[in-house]
């Protein structure tokens, strides 16, 4: 088993079936010791993260292939926290997907000053940025990426109504159990030429509300799995 690439939140390794194994790891974005999953770096670790991320993952996923969505689930180890997921290649060398229900965190520190922390955004607003630690991990557009032979205009749009798909059916999972989506983060590949949800959908790539309060990733994960 080859080391591929030690990302952020987990470690990306190479199978000898032609497969690929991430292994969850217990570190979170965010600032100043304060979770936030807009935020392009690491900033804080929370013991047991990984495994609860990955729980988290694998429930979406089976939910995912229920509805017809494909991605790049295979099976996982929770006792290792490990998934074994279909070889996909990234765009450039990575794209993170936002898609925000509500302005809060990083949108905020943007554009506060033309919106009001908690405002709905009406059917979802996405956003790419590329994985660029050194540069702050900056927004693209889809002009940029077409002009920048990242991606096709095609790929584009698919990648962005499967990320608002992917977002509605989160969200409804959620507020099933009383708890509002506000943001959350994908990452997507090409697997044979088609666009497809790749990495995690986890209590640490997305921001939830119950009650007007925050959910932290690790209660977040307890109630999700009903634990």
């Amino acid at each position: 088993m080859e080391l591929l690439y030690t990302g952020k939140t987990k470690d990306v390794y190479q199978l000898e079936n032609g497969n690929v194994l991430l292994k969850f790891k217990d570190d979170c974005t965010g600032k100043d010791g304060v979770f936030d999953p807009g935020e392009n770096s690491v900033g804080l670790t929370i013991e047991g993260i990984g495994r609860a991320n990955l729980e988290t993952s694998v429930k979406f996923f089976e939910i995912l292939k229920d509805a017809g969505v494909k991605t790049h689930y295979v099976s996982a180890n929770l006792d290792d926290a490990t998934m074994e997921v279909l070889p996909a290649t990234v765009f450039g060398q990575g794209l993170e997907v936002i898609c925000r229900l509500v302005a809060t965190g990083s949108f905020i520190r943007r554009y506060g000053s033309y919106i009001e922390d908690g405002t709905p955004l009406e059917g979802g607003y996405v956003e790419t940025t590329f994985k660029d630690d050194d540069k702050g991990d900056p927004l693209v557009t889809k002009d940029a990426l077409v002009a920048l032979n990242v991606m096709s205009a095609e790929m584009y749009d698919s990648m962005k109504d499967q990320t608002l798909k992917i977002t509605n059916i989160v969200a409804d999972e959620l507020k099933k159990l009383g708890l509002d989506l506000y943001d959350i983060k994908f990452e997507f590949g090409y697997n044979n030429g088609e666009v497809i949800l790749i990495d995690e959908i986890a209590s640490g790539n997305m921001r939830v509300y119950k009650d007007g309060e925050i959910v932290p990733p690790v209660e977040l994960t307890k109630i999700i799995l009903g634990e």
